[in-house]
């Protein structure tokens, strides 16, 4: 897979290995990772160039990550889907200095509009930590259903932590206003 997806703002392009320094700096922040199940931390360039190594062209859609690119900025985030024991999942983060700006929001809807024309699963399953109330309420936002709690390992906590469930069915992201 190589695409590039254009928002009115930014680009979403595949991850590359130039993207590993600033991965490292935003992800070794507890900030975001504390945030996320599947980051370390601390958090090394060599695990950015690791996690870089595994994205190979071929992926499939289930499997595929986008870079968040400001223009002027450059890379502020990702935002992507991996398999999870139900069906496909997405994952998403941002650094730091660029929250509270609408670029999750924004790259979500992009990243969901490509998935659900490019797949045929009938749904995406998603969720928060309990204490990530800005991710809760972009899923909320954008029509996420919570389907209950359980408990997820996060990496950088080094803990089980409680986990809100939440789900994205291809009918109700295709009925969403726009």
């Amino acid at each position: 897979m190589n695409v590039t997806l254009r928002t009115p703002r930014f680009i979403l392009r595949q991850p590359q290995v130039g993207d590993a320094e600033p991965i490292a700096r935003f992800l070794n922040d507890f900030a975001v990772s504390g945030n996320l199940a599947r980051v370390p931390f601390p958090y090394h360039l060599s695990d950015a160039k690791a996690w870089l190594r595994t994205r190979v062209p071929g992926l499939p859609v289930e499997n595929s990550n986008f870079a968040i690119e400001l223009p002027g900025e450059g890379l502020a985030g990702h935002v992507g889907f991996h398999p999870g024991p139900q069906g496909p999942v997405l994952g998403y983060w941002l650094g730091q200095p660029f929250w509270n700006r609408g670029i999750m929001t924004e790259a979500v809807i992009a990243s969901l509009d490509w998935f659900f024309s490019a797949s045929q699963a009938p749904a995406v399953y998603s969720g928060v930590f309990h204490f990530n109330a800005a991710s809760l309420a972009i899923q909320t936002k954008l029509g996420f259903t919570q389907t209950g709690r359980s408990t997820l390992l996060c990496l950088a906590r080094g803990a089980e932590v409680e986990h809100i469930d939440t789900i994205m069915t291809r009918s109700v992201w295709k009925a969403r206003p726009k």
